[in-house]
């Protein structure tokens, strides 16, 4: 695999995948949504423009970086997707958080023409997608894993193929449910221990020495010094993964109480305003819901 389709590579994360496959000699077609200064560097770095998806189907795998479910479902599919001029053989990697149950039908859908869809999503931040050193998850056969590993490693650090197709995005909803419950309670905590008239760097100190500690923990804690930035994931991305992981819990007949409960505190930070800002924007929800002064005064 030499050439590779691209859309998607104005976005954070897309970016930096096209940056370190052009790096590492690919050669990449790309389509230009509407942030042009987005790919700029891109096009001068050899990219090559081309002006719909179907346009991208004879390189030898088109990669997808786009949001969700209805955006990769519009790259692929109709006159103008992937699929409507795809050569046999073409490989589609998803690299999107996707709904599990849509990506089993468009497979089906795919490989009625010739087409394998694998799903890849990824996991860390855009710093880690500049660098090339995200991770990734991958559903896909040993054979089909083995075809596209060296694609993947242009811009992965870990690459874990975790089952057959599908599978990659069933991993990659229940890993992103953990981190935003990790989240939505650090908000909670810091929004009661604040009204309770604790010292939030107290506990900082106590979680940072034991088990309950992590880096989403850390990322969190950043919000008392006034830094919104530990954790680069839109707000609202995450409240359409939390969403994506209900269904997933529902289709499988599994009470998810836990999983409501993290995606009504991401859906209430988005309806008082914070859905296109980072995922610690929760703390600044927090201090909207309950008064507790947590951040910094501006």
């Amino acid at each position: 695999m030499q050439h590779i389709g691209f859309i998607g590579a104005s976005g954070l994360m897309g970016h930096g995948i096209a940056k370190n496959l052009l790096a590492r000699g690919f050669a990449v077609s790309l389509t230009v949504h509407h942030n042009r200064e987005g790919v700029a560097d891109l096009l001068a770095a050899g990219a090559v423009e081309v002006a719909t998806p179907a346009d991208l189907g004879q390189c030898d795998a088109v990669i997808l970086c786009v949001t969700g479910t209805p955006q990769v479902e519009a790259c692929v599919l109709g006159d103008t997707g992937v699929l409507a001029r795809a050569k046999p053989g073409l490989v589609v990697i998803d690299t999107s958080t996707s709904e599990p149950e849509s990506t089993q039908q468009l497979g089906a859908q795919c490989a009625q023409r010739g087409v394998t869809l694998v799903d890849a999503p990824l996991a860390r931040s855009a710093p880690d997608a500049e660098r090339g050193t995200l991770n990734t998850m991958v559903g896909a056969t040993p054979e089909m894993f083995a075809r596209i590993e060296p694609v993947l490693k242009a811009y992965c650090e870990n690459i874990f193929h975790v089952g057959g197709p599908g599978t990659g995005h069933i991993i990659k909803l229940l890993n992103n449910f953990l981190a935003q419950a990790i989240c939505t309670a650090a908000a909670e905590a810091f929004a009661v221990g604040a009204k309770a008239g604790a010292d939030l760097r107290q506990l900082v100190k106590v979680v940072s020495a034991g088990g309950v500690n992590s880096g989403l923990f850390q990322a969190m804690a950043k919000t008392l010094d006034g830094d919104f930035t530990g954790m680069t994931f839109e707000l609202d991305n995450a409240r359409k993964d939390l969403r994506y992981y209900g269904h997933l819990a529902e289709s499988v007949v599994v009470p998810a109480p836990v999983g409501q409960a993290v995606h009504q505190s991401l859906a209430t930070a988005s309806a008082l305003g914070h859905g296109a800002k980072f995922v610690p924007a929760l703390v600044t929800a927090q201090e909207q819901l309950t008064g507790a002064r947590i951040t910094p005064s501006v």
